[in-house]
């Protein structure tokens, strides 16, 4: 029997089958837009610390990746045998491949979210808890659109295939245009020709949302990694007017209570003690380096200063005021309010790669709504100008090197203008000396202005300029002392951290 071209052609002026790739599209969109949210979450809670949230996550998603789609879907459909009071809505075809399409797919989506949570990494979450945003915000402003960035391109590749999917719905009598061509062959015969039609319909739908999804892709590309350098008359004009920055630093005065005040802080992981009893006075203004061996602590200390960490035992007393005790929980809101007097310099930076460098800077004072937009925008840039980072504003953190991304991360966190600033060793992901150097001595100055400066460095000359260096080994502080009385040490443990082994002493 000869193909049947005439009717093959008529195929595609048939109303009944465009109405029915109106009906897919229809379907597929539903289905796509209800289970990427729903898989976000299921994949939130695969990562949860909880439990009771992290295996039944698990469970749905290992169970519907490998249920065939098939098999779901006639179930889903026959549940009024279950449950005759769901009649209405099971035994009725479009609603029914929509749950069983839904109930597929954010196992799937769950899987490409998990990954791309994985991407995003514990650096981020606790780079915006160290800014002061609260779990909910963290997810809003920094995960969620990070997620999104990164699952694009899969999600594409999910809704043509949740397009296709749709094909197995006419098994329910949904008018989708296998369907259509069931009953068309069935009354002439003409399957070949029949479903020839059928799947070049497929075929022109995958195409044209292929495209469409990957020019967003595309467009998202471009927007994110092509931002421009601002050009010398651009600075000149931004320049004008803008504010003369100060830090707000805690200055020492009589009788004035310790910027921090740690007694006796335990911190333990399973049965290894990473800090062992710590007690530890930071002055109103004054700069304290920590120096020690790898896995002496000098971390973790700071990490349950910036409530990154639990302690297990002591308190953390913040300028005469109860901010952490042992079992405190971090979103409470007495360490809410110590967290807005802390700034933190994390070693991998922590700058959020989808805001540009200027939106990095504004988006905690935003929400607090400290002062009108323009006025927050013009202080933004006052201080990246400070860092010599203003030409780079509208840029974002992948297209700055190592060095002017640290810079930035420290004017996010001066922006905020905390009394106290961690800084847990900056220098350590910075490959170029020089450019090492250069942040050191910013963070010099900033000891100059009599803020007060906690910092984790390997940098011995950079420590002998603090007003204090703290060596600490195997979880305990060692020695406590000024950098004239070290200069003068001839402890073997003072020695070795300063780099000075082998070296007479005058």
């Amino acid at each position: 029997m000869a193909f049947d071209w005439g009717y093959f052609l008529s195929l595609f002026s048939l109303p009944s089958l465009w109405k029915a790739c109106a009906t897919v599209i229809q379907l597929s969109v539903l289905a796509w837009l209800i289970a990427l949210p729903l898989g976000f979450l299921l994949a939130a809670a695969r990562q949860s610390a909880l439990a009771w949230l992290r295996l039944p996550a698990a469970a749905y998603v290992f169970f519907f990746r490998s249920l065939p789609f098939l098999v779901l879907l006639l179930f889903v459909y026959n549940l009024p045998l279950l449950f005759p009071e769901g009649r209405a809505v099971f035994s009725t075809p479009f609603l029914a491949g929509l749950i069983a399409l839904v109930l597929g797919q954010t196992a799937y989506m769950a899987d490409v979210h998990s990954r791309a949570l994985g991407e995003v990494g514990k650096v981020q979450q606790e780079a915006a808890s160290a800014i002061g945003l609260k779990p909910l915000a963290t997810l809003r402003l920094v995960l969620v659109p990070q997620v999104l960035q990164r699952v694009l391109p899969a999600l594409s590749e999910r809704y043509l295939a949740i397009i296709k999917l749709t094909s197995l719905v006419s098994l329910i009598a949904l008018t989708e245009p296998l369907w259509i061509g069931q009953q068309l062959y069935g009354d002439n015969r003409k399957v070949l020709e029949t479903l020839a039609a059928v799947g070049l319909y497929y075929v022109a739908m995958v195409g044209l949302f292929g495209w469409l999804l990957g020019r967003l892709e595309w467009r998202r590309q471009f927007v994110v990694y092509e931002a421009p350098l601002l050009d010398a008359e651009q600075l000149q004009t931004l320049r004008r007017g803008l504010p003369a920055l100060h830090i707000r630093a805690a200055v020492k005065a009589a009788g004035s209570p310790d910027a921090l005040w740690l007694t006796h802080i335990h911190k333990s992981y399973g049965s290894h003690a990473v800090l062992d009893g710590v007690d530890l006075r930071v002055r109103p203004g004054e700069s304290i380096a920590l120096l020690g061996p790898p896995g002496s602590g000098r971390s973790s200390l700071i990490r349950t200063i910036n409530g990154l960490e639990r302690i297990d035992q002591g308190e953390i007393v913040l300028f005469g005021e109860s901010y952490i005790h042992a079992g405190d929980h971090i979103g409470s809101a007495q360490v809410d309010r110590g967290l807005r007097r802390i700034g933190m310099l994390f070693a991998d930076i922590g700058l959020f790669p989808h805001l540009s460098v200027l939106d990095n800077l504004l988006l905690v004072p935003r929400r607090q709504r400290r002062d009108e937009d323009h006025q927050l925008r013009r202080q933004a840039y006052a201080m990246l100008d400070r860092f010599g980072l203003l030409a780079h504003a509208g840029r974002f953190p992948q297209q700055l090197d190592h060095a002017q991304q640290q810079q930035a991360a420290l004017a996010r966190a001066l922006l905020l203008r905390p009394d106290i600033l961690l800084c847990d060793d900056p220098t350590a992901q910075l490959e170029d000396p020089v450019a090492a150097r250069k942040l050191l001595d910013t963070l010099r100055g900033l000891t100059e202005q009599r803020l007060s400066v906690v910092i984790v460095t390997e940098d011995a000359d950079f420590a002998l300029s603090c007003d204090r260096v703290v060596i600490m080994e195997k979880g305990k502080i060692r020695v406590d002392a000024s950098a004239q009385t070290l200069r003068e040490s001839s402890d073997p443990l003072v020695r070795k951290a300063l780099g000075l082994e082998g070296v007479g002493i005058d």
